[in-house]
């Protein structure tokens, strides 16, 4: 079952929806879809309601039953112990919202954005000494229609990689030449090594538990592993998670991109080769340790 509410949306964009669901009010659509096409419809709807507004609350295996998302709203998704729940915000943070939001060109954010470079930056979000460097390998971009290929995770302890998580994943359809020739992993390799992705989740989300998790890119990780627990009817994860890449664009504005290989090549990090699960976890966590000395560099200048 899902639920899907717009408000302000193009009509354009209510029509695509119209097509999959039942309008049973205005802005207002009802209907049973498949994961992959409910994120796919999803994704439709994060890309072209422009200034609108858009909820979606659909079934979910997990303790209360349920999920939602929230687009271009106030509220917000929380997990408070393992419930995912909304936040209602206050008013002050509403009024912080809607000035943030609203009224700005791009240009004025650019030059709002300079004027604040020359003053102290927020602190980064630091994870405690224990969390699990994650890292998916697909077939493609999209969660809604691709597959996990590889799975690698890496828990650290005090700075120390205590243990390692390590899959490779049989799946239904064949790997595309580019991703084989960027990962090295061919449909032999996985069909003949790889393990049911039914057989691999339990053993990573118990890896997990409720740990923070470490990533650069950190949603397009976790998009494909919420979507592989659906698939294998399991409770999703809602731990709390860092992003290396949002890091970075914070800590290193005036670098040329903030792909995991130019930020390695930045800091002189000898970086295990890229694209494989346990690989870019160890990268990342090296990138990570060094984006905190920054931090602590700059704030004792």
């Amino acid at each position: 079952m899902i639920v899907i509410v717009l408000t302000d949306c193009p009509p354009a964009l209510r029509g695509d929806l119209s097509r999959w669901l039942q309008e049973i009010n205005t802005g207002v659509y009802v209907g049973q879809v498949s994961a992959r096409v409910r994120e796919e419809l999803w994704k439709r709807v994060r890309e072209n309601s422009k200034s609108g507004r858009a909820a979606m609350v659909f079934s979910a295996n997990n303790e209360q039953g349920m999920d939602f998302r929230v687009h271009n709203t106030q509220w917000e998704p929380i997990d408070f112990d393992g419930l995912k729940l909304i936040l209602r915000p206050s008013q002050a943070r509403i009024q912080n919202l809607s000035r943030l939001r609203m009224g700005f060109s791009n240009a004025a954010k650019m030059r709002q954005a300079r004027r604040m470079a020359g003053r102290k930056r927020e602190r980064p979000p630091l994870l405690p000494d224990a969390y699990v460097v994650i890292d998916v390998e697909t077939t493609g971009l999209s969660a809604a229609k691709d597959e996990i290929i590889e799975i690698g995770a890496l828990k650290v302890q005090e700075g120390r990689i205590a243990e390692e998580f390590h899959a490779l994943i049989k799946i239904k359809e064949s790997i595309p030449p580019f991703i084989e020739s960027l990962t090295g992993i061919s449909n032999h390799i996985v069909q003949s090594r790889g393990r049911e992705l039914t057989a691999v989740m339990p053993e990573f989300l118990a890896f997990i538990g409720r740990l923070p998790l470490l990533s650069h890119n950190v949603d397009f990780d976790c998009d494909f592993l919420r979507m592989a627990c659906e698939e294998c009817q399991l409770p999703s994860f809602f731990n709390q998670h860092v992003d290396t890449l949002l890091l970075a664009k914070k800590l290193l504005p005036d670098v040329e991109n903030h792909k995991l290989a130019t930020l390695l090549e930045y800091f002189g990090i000898a970086a295990a080769p890229p694209h494989r699960g346990i690989n870019d976890c160890m990268n990342t966590k090296q990138l990570y340790e060094k984006l905190i000395e920054l931090w602590h560099a700059e704030k004792s200048s």
